[in-house]
């Protein structure tokens, strides 16, 4: 167990002091994009904090490599060579796109490459649980693997991407997913072989302590965002911890019944609800309009928390406590043994969580209500001002001018900046 803070410790530490220099490099090649009508900022913030990411986990890696218990079982495999390669490609293709911009197709060529480095290192899903009534678990072929996998780490990579909007928001979620499968790696491996060190256990250790050394710097106010090239490292990260989970046979493990043989599958959905939600929800709703699933838009889960009253924190706050709670719920159900039948009630549980923490704050002081920065008490935020307006200052001769030369609609068309979710 101290092998795995360890580890955690200086995945954070190297992350953390590595921010401010990746920082300053950001800036100095103009990776801050002007912000957009989608953004929740109001100022230009450096991107490409992913940089500080990948050498958090490749330190941590490395220094999980010469440990005593971890370095031992990391080294039956390539775990550490692939996670290094797959890693950097990934951040390489977020660099890229982060700087000057990405076809989406380019972009995905990008993320299946770096799943097919893992996979052409034996990071992949073997085998599906389950239960002995179900037919047992269920042994995949090569190729059959491969695609699984692939498309297991291109959907996290996605569903992390998608759902990284707000200050912290990103580097939160997924650290509280890994900390839920850490947690179920070290029961399971407990229960199969007496053992606490196994590779998703040393996977996540690191994975936490990146996501914990990167918040200081981007929690609101953010100083400096992942971009994609953090957000789409951590997706991978995350990814490869759930496929290396080990499957259960029933019969090995007394007590253990459909639930605890199910959850190697059910814990990627549990972790990665919220990403996953948002994921499907953008596609079908573009799509709906007649727009490109890659099309970016103001509707994500974090937008609709904001457009009815919440800050910035509170909102990411509530999407934390719905991530945890759903994945620590299942997690939990597994360990003492609950009925598979339980599964839907820690959905609703959750659904309805979500739905009391997402409603408009009561009126009151501090609440939904009270008046937002830059308005008046009597203003409703749907609908036309009801209390005194301060007067509108006269307009001066040259921006009478200015106006005449530049009309709105030209000033807008030259200020738009497009980008993509």
């Amino acid at each position: 167990m101290r092998e795995y803070l360890l580890m955690a410790l200086v995945a954070a530490a190297v992350t953390f002091l590595l921010v401010p220099l990746v920082r300053r490099f950001a800036i100095r090649i103009g990776a801050m994009p002007e912000v957009r009508d989608r953004d929740v900022h109001t100022t230009p913030i450096p991107r490409l904090g992913g940089l500080a990411m990948y050498g958090g986990l490749v330190v941590g890696l490395l220094v999980a490599r010469e440990l005593d218990k971890t370095g031992f079982i990391l080294s039956q495999d390539d775990t550490i060579i692939a996670l290094i390669l797959a890693g950097g490609l990934i951040t390489l293709t977020g660099f890229l796109d982060d700087w000057w911009g990405m076809d989406p197709f380019i972009k995905l060529g990008g993320q299946i490459a770096a799943a097919g480095v893992l996979v052409f290192f034996d990071m992949r899903l073997t085998s599906i649980p389950l239960p002995d009534s179900w037919g047992g678990s269920t042994g995949l072929d090569y190729n059959l693997s491969t695609v699984i996998t692939i498309l297991i780490v291109v959907i996290a990579i996605n569903a992390v991407n998608f759902v990284d909007g707000l200050d912290g928001l990103a580097a939160g979620i997924v650290g509280i997913a890994a900390m839920a499968t850490w947690t179920y790696s070290i029961f399971l491996d407990q229960a199969i072989e007496q053992n606490r060190i196994n590779t998703t256990a040393a996977i996540t250790s690191i994975l936490i302590g990146v996501c914990l050394g990167f918040l200081p710097h981007n929690f609101h106010p953010a100083k400096i965002f992942m971009g994609d090239t953090g957000a789409m490292l951590l997706g991978l990260v995350l990814a490869s911890s759930l496929i290396t989970v080990t499957p259960v046979d029933p019969s090995t493990i007394e007590g253990m019944n459909k639930f605890g043989t199910l959850l190697p599958l059910l814990l990627p959905v549990a972790v990665l609800v919220l990403p996953l939600t948002d994921l499907i929800t953008a596609v079908i709703r573009r799509t709906s309009y007649g727009m490109s699933p890659f099309a970016p838009d103001r509707g994500h889960l974090h937008h609709r928390l904001l457009d009815i009253g919440h800050s910035q924190r509170r909102t990411v706050l509530i999407m934390y406590a719905w991530t945890a709670l759903f994945a620590f719920g299942l997690v939990t159900m597994s360990v003492i043994g609950v009925a598979v039948l339980f599964f839907p009630v820690v959905i609703l549980l959750a659904l309805g969580v979500l739905v009391l923490m997402a409603l408009p704050r009561w009126r009151g002081r501090g609440g939904a209500h009270a008046a937002p920065r830059g308005k008046h008490p009597g203003d409703d935020d749907d609908g036309p001002p009801t209390g005194p307006m301060p007067p509108i200052p006269p307009v001066d001769e040259t921006t009478q001018q200015l106006r005449r030369v530049h009309p709105p609609q030209e000033r807008n068309a030259v200020n738009a900046f497009p980008g993509s979710s």
